[in-house]
């Protein structure tokens, strides 16, 4: 009996141990559990920062892209004002065929200029006839005339390149007559 007593004894350190060892593999396990979803929950938050980061990147290439030309174009720009006031000054002094070739070649070479800066973006804008606004057009002049607020002459062509306006048209705009009575 004894025997079994000390057997019972045994086996019942032993559970206890067992019991012990199984807790504390449990705490274990749990400890690890929490460590491996706070590490996962961390990678996945960086992951999705890593996907922001991307997007907002591609944005920012995308802007820099649009508008890495516009310094050269606003170079460019008066050279258009040169071909302009040649076309002119050719106009005015036009008498014989000599003229009309000059003119001609003008003519095509400034429209190859005015082809080559559409294809990267740039719109001219402008125009005899359109609504003055602001944004747009730069009035250096005001001219009696009806309707009021309408582009009357233009006198520098202005730009617009990818939505952004880099140079404004310089316009002459209709103002509204005054009658008699309103003085």
């Amino acid at each position: 009996m004894a025997q079994d007593k000390t057997k019972n004894i045994k086996d019942k350190t032993q559970n206890e141990a067992s019991k012990k060892a199984i807790a504390q593999l449990k705490e274990k396990i749990e400890k690890i559990t929490k460590e491996r979803d706070d590490y996962l929950n961390g990678w996945k938050r960086e992951r999705a920062e890593f996907i922001n980061y991307k997007k907002d990147e591609a944005k920012r290439l995308e802007a820099l892209t649009r508008f890495a030309n516009e310094k050269l174009i606003r170079e460019l720009i008066p050279i258009l004002d040169s071909f302009d006031l040649a076309r002119q000054s050719l106009l005015t002094n036009a008498s014989n065929k000599e003229t009309e070739k000059y003119l001609k070649g003008i003519y095509l070479i400034q429209g190859q200029l005015e082809e080559l800066l559409e294809g990267e973006g740039v719109k001219i804008i402008g125009k005899v006839g359109e609504r003055f606004d602001p944004a747009f057009h730069e009035a250096v002049k005001e001219v009696k005339g009806s309707p009021p607020g309408i582009v009357k002459e233009v006198i520098g062509r202005g730009y617009i390149l990818n939505g952004k306006v880099i140079r404004p048209a310089r316009v002459t705009v209709t103002k509204e007559e005054k009658t008699d009575n309103e003085d």
